[in-house]
């Protein structure tokens, strides 16, 4: 198992004494409901493991730090997901995602492609040994030494959407295969992309024209229906209008061979997208035509667990219904790993780990999550949580109910955290942006390609 130096080896293997695991258990992908049990399993033995490790009145410096669980494992069954409902579609993933070096070992090892946006990111993948082929520079707007560096690397796949960027690449990678990148209707995503990228309709065949006018390799045209999308319909219609581009490009003499319909995969409405975006491709393109796709939060947004300590607790007392709440301190907030509230539209739901120096058994129950309440007033106790800095939009949830008391020293746990968190964790107020990760496998096949 690849870990820092305190990780704990957690495994398959580890549960072969529990009976209800142990029968269940199949390393079989088709059968995902099993996988998953083991996972939260695996995951909670994790969290509880490390937290019952910690003693916040003697530890050092740090060493009570946020930290997350990764399950390798959810990645893995993601991607045989995706290759069951989507197969015509070879995924690159997103490094901005989560650019965690274990995750992009493994989607190395699973085959994939990926989709980068600046020089650090194909630095990255290349010192995998990924061949510069399976890279798409994903970003309309490059900087000048970057394009240089991609020439420099064999990295010729990348995107393009104005006029500008077309003399650019002439001057410094002329022999590049470009996409043009389309505009598409991304109202319906949690991030839009559409206000800032995308060449108009009205505007594709002028671009074409150029493009051919100073000898550029076109080879495809991509589009992006928004990060966190929620409507199917918005591949339908980019399908469609790619379409539209591809003839253009064909009235002017040239061949595309690849589609890239970028990414806005969300795993919750997955199987809706792809059936979908699958009837779309199929009635708009042939085989012949190459298809690619940029999944980020599909991959690793589910695979992550956070677990944050409270540092620090205020009793608010309101007066008027003659009952407390209280202001929980966490040592993690949206300056660090819950950046995602900020930028990304997320809304963590907070679980309690351990209370009252007792790690919960309860975590795969959620019982935490029911209401608690005072028993003068017989009104809900409430809680508020915010993060370590001195600022007050350090907030993560304005108002949470629990069904046990917290203190200081007690921790909560965050699912769901592994996409556009630590990715984009800042050093904001002198707080730490690199958290711990205990890395684990539910699944036999990444756990082989880990070498975990």
């Amino acid at each position: 198992m690849v870990m820092a130096p305190s990780a704990i080896a957690t495994t398959p293997e580890d549960y072969a004494s529990l009976p209800s695991l142990k029968a269940n258990y199949t390393p079989r992908l088709d059968e995902s409901h099993n996988g998953k049990a083991l996972s939260k399993a695996m995951i909670g033995r994790a969290l509880q493991q490390r937290v019952q490790g910690i003693d916040e009145d003697t530890c050092e410096p740090g060493e009570e730090d946020a930290f997350f669980v990764a399950d390798m494992g959810d990645i893995y069954r993601q991607h045989l997901r995706w290759k069951k409902h989507l197969n015509r579609v070879k995924p690159h993933y997103a490094v901005k995602c989560n650019p965690d070096p274990q995750v992009l070992r493994l989607l190395a090892a699973m085959g994939t492609g990926f989709d980068c946006a600046s020089k650090a990111e194909i630095d990255m993948v290349l010192r995998l040994g990924v061949d510069p082929s399976r890279i798409i520079y994903a970003q309309p707007c490059k900087t000048k030494s970057y394009v240089r560096y991609a020439s420099k690397q064999g990295v010729r796949q990348m995107t393009f959407d104005n006029s500008d960027e077309l003399y650019k690449i002439k001057e410094l990678f002329p022999g590049a295969e470009l996409y043009l990148r389309i505009l598409t209707d991304d109202s319906a995503s949690l991030c839009r992309l559409s206000l800032k990228f995308g060449a108009s309709l009205d505007d594709t065949g002028d671009l074409l024209a150029l493009a051919r006018k100073l000898d550029l390799n076109v080879v495809g045209v991509a589009f992006h229906v928004g990060s966190g999308a929620s409507d199917p319909a918005a591949f339908l219609k980019a399908v469609r209008d790619a379409r539209f581009v591809f003839d253009q490009a064909n009235a002017l003499g040239y061949d595309l061979k690849t589609l890239d319909v970028g990414g806005g995969f969300v795993s919750e409405t997955f199987d809706d997208m792809a059936a979908v975006l699958s009837v779309a491709l199929d009635e708009y393109f042939p085989p012949s035509v190459r298809v690619i796709g940029e999944p980020g939060r599909y991959y690793v947004s589910s695979a992550f667990t956070i677990a944050c300590n409270v540092i620090a607790r205020r009793s608010v007392e309101d007066k008027a219904l003659g009952v407390n709440s209280y202001m929980l301190y966490l040592n993690d907030g949206v300056y660090g790993n819950f950046s995602s509230i900020m930028f990304d539209h997320q809304h963590p739901i907070p679980r309690v780990l351990k209370a009252q120096n007792d790690t919960l058994a309860t975590y795969n129950n959620h019982s935490d999550a029911v209401a608690a309440y005072d028993a003068a007033t017989k009104l809900p106790l409430e809680y508020s949580i915010w993060g370590p800095t001195c600022d007050g939009i350090d907030c993560i949830s304005e108002s949470w109910t629990c069904a046990q008391t917290l203190d200081v020293g007690d921790w909560l746990y965050f699912e769901d955290m592994g996409a556009y968190t630590k990715c984009s964790a800042t050093k904001f107020n002198g707080f730490s942006d690199t958290h711990h990760t205990v890395y684990i496998s539910s699944e036999p096949g990444a756990s082989a390609l880990l070498g975990y």
